[in-house]
Protein backbone atom coordinates (compact mmCIF):
# COMPACT_ATOMS: atom_id res chain seq x y z
CA UNK A 1 0.00 0.00 0.00
CA UNK A 2 1.00 3.95 -1.08
CA UNK A 3 0.74 5.77 1.65
CA UNK A 4 1.87 9.35 1.03
CA UNK A 5 2.59 12.07 3.33
CA UNK A 6 3.30 15.67 2.86
CA UNK A 7 6.19 15.46 4.77
CA UNK A 8 9.68 13.51 4.95
CA UNK A 9 10.27 11.26 7.75
CA UNK A 10 13.29 11.26 9.58
CA UNK A 11 14.26 7.14 11.41
CA UNK A 12 17.12 6.13 13.63
CA UNK A 13 18.02 3.22 15.49
CA UNK A 14 19.90 4.51 18.21
CA UNK A 15 23.51 2.94 18.45
CA UNK A 16 22.85 1.41 15.32
CA UNK A 17 22.14 3.80 12.35
CA UNK A 18 22.83 7.62 12.40
CA UNK A 19 19.54 9.36 11.58
CA UNK A 20 18.34 9.45 7.67
CA UNK A 21 15.67 11.73 6.24
CA UNK A 22 12.88 10.32 3.33
CA UNK A 23 10.82 11.91 1.38
CA UNK A 24 8.32 9.07 1.02
CA UNK A 25 7.14 6.61 3.91
CA UNK A 26 7.46 3.35 2.16
CA UNK A 27 11.07 4.83 1.64
CA UNK A 28 12.14 4.64 5.32
CA UNK A 29 9.93 1.57 6.01
CA UNK A 30 12.54 -0.22 3.41
CA UNK A 31 15.52 1.17 5.22
CA UNK A 32 14.24 -0.19 8.56
CA UNK A 33 13.25 -3.57 7.59
CA UNK A 34 16.26 -3.61 5.33
CA UNK A 35 18.59 -2.89 9.26
CA UNK A 36 16.60 -5.06 11.17
CA UNK A 37 17.28 -8.52 8.56
CA UNK A 38 20.98 -7.50 9.15
CA UNK A 39 20.98 -7.27 13.09
CA UNK A 40 21.17 -10.75 15.41
CA UNK A 41 17.29 -10.55 16.69
CA UNK A 42 15.72 -13.52 17.57
CA UNK A 43 13.30 -14.98 15.48
CA UNK A 44 10.58 -13.85 17.79
CA UNK A 45 11.57 -10.12 17.63
CA UNK A 46 12.89 -10.31 13.84
CA UNK A 47 9.35 -11.32 13.17
CA UNK A 48 7.59 -8.99 15.50
CA UNK A 49 9.56 -6.07 13.85
CA UNK A 50 8.75 -7.23 10.41
CA UNK A 51 5.81 -6.87 11.08
CA UNK A 52 5.70 -3.77 12.67
CA UNK A 53 7.24 -1.57 9.57
CA UNK A 54 5.82 -4.04 7.00
CA UNK A 55 4.48 -2.47 3.81
CA UNK A 56 1.01 -3.44 4.90
CA UNK A 57 1.68 -0.94 8.06
CA UNK A 58 1.97 2.09 6.00
CA UNK A 59 -1.52 3.73 6.60
CA UNK A 60 -1.27 2.89 10.36
CA UNK A 61 2.35 4.36 10.48
CA UNK A 62 1.25 7.23 8.44
CA UNK A 63 -1.70 7.62 10.88
CA UNK A 64 0.35 7.86 14.36
CA UNK A 65 3.02 10.03 12.22
CA UNK A 66 0.36 12.42 11.64
CA UNK A 67 -1.88 12.57 15.09
CA UNK A 68 0.88 11.96 17.59
CA UNK A 69 3.98 12.92 15.71
CA UNK A 70 6.28 10.11 16.04
CA UNK A 71 6.06 6.53 16.14
CA UNK A 72 8.37 4.21 17.73
CA UNK A 73 9.49 0.52 18.76
CA UNK A 74 12.87 -1.04 20.74
CA UNK A 75 14.95 -3.77 19.23
CA UNK A 76 16.78 -5.68 22.28
CA UNK A 77 20.81 -7.27 20.31
CA UNK A 78 21.43 -9.04 23.94
CA UNK A 79 20.72 -6.89 26.61
CA UNK A 80 20.94 -3.82 25.17
CA UNK A 81 17.96 -1.86 24.36
CA UNK A 82 17.88 0.21 20.67
CA UNK A 83 14.90 2.70 20.26
CA UNK A 84 13.71 3.11 16.65
CA UNK A 85 12.05 6.30 15.76
CA UNK A 86 10.05 7.84 12.87
CA UNK A 87 9.09 11.10 13.47
CA UNK A 88 8.33 14.32 10.69
CA UNK A 89 11.86 15.60 9.63
CA UNK A 90 12.68 19.13 10.73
Amino acid sequence: MSVELPFPVSVEIKGVTSAATFAELSHALDAIRTTLARLPLDEDQAGYLADYFSPASAERIAHQLIHTGTVGAIAYLGLDAHPIYLHPAP
